[in-house]
């Protein structure tokens, strides 16, 4: 089943505004400077997702900055710029992500938070009682990567997402970022997700065609 009812009134994109904040603005900005639309469009609507997800499953103090943050920088440590020879692409992203919130003031404790959120998104599971951002981040990429928990948010917000920050060429950019990380990296979580198929699913995913 693609996409769930909606029993409690229409969710909405418009119902998770974008955190206008200092740390925000510059990881958009720095999102779309280095990645292509299409990444920089994944991060976007696995943030949205996350916050779904977040109300379907009466989540309560949430970090939104955080998960904002996080989720539009997850993999960025994809890009040339910011890869790492040695360290996994989200462990790289993380640390872009701490940069980028030292300069926006952030304190050294919430800012290693981002790092975890973003190298826990590629954890196979993560405890909603640990780590309530990680745990959001991470059902939310992999519901954007292979339609994971489709059935869980309602159609009509799934469609609202996907119409306002399109897949274009994910499956294809996504597909050949994490092969290149796990040839070059091959004891990082890259070469899990290959070796488990990330690729066909990201072919398969219900959302490239809703």
């Amino acid at each position: 089943m693609l996409g769930g009812p909606d029993p409690g009134g229409s969710v909405r994109p418009a119902d998770f505004p974008v955190p206008d904040t200092a740390a925000a603005r510059a990881a958009l900005t720095l999102a779309r400077e280095y990645q292509s639309a299409a990444i920089t469009a994944h991060g976007l609507r696995s943030w949205l997702w996350a916050e779904g997800f977040a109300r379907a499953g009466g989540f309560d103090g949430i970090d939104h900055e955080l998960l904002y943050v996080s989720a539009v920088l997850h993999d960025i440590g994809t890009m040339a710029e910011f890869d790492n020879h040695t360290l996994s692409y989200e462990d790289a992203g993380g640390h872009v992500a701490i940069a980028v919130t030292a300069g926006a003031g952030w304190a050294r404790e919430r800012r290693r938070r981002a790092l975890e959120v973003i190298v826990r998104h590629n954890w196979t599971s993560v405890d909603r009682t640990m780590d309530a951002e990680g745990h959001l981040l991470e059902i939310a990429t992999g519901l954007d990567i292979s339609g994971a928990r489709a059935d869980v948010l309602p159609e009509g917000f799934l469609r609202e997402v996907l119409a306002a920050h399109p897949r274009g060429e994910l499956a294809a950019e996504f597909g050949a970022c994490v092969r290149d990380q796990a040839a070059r990296k091959p004891d990082t979580a890259a070469r899990r997700l290959v070796d488990g198929g990330v690729v066909a699913k990201l072919a398969a995913n219900p959302l490239e065609r809703l």
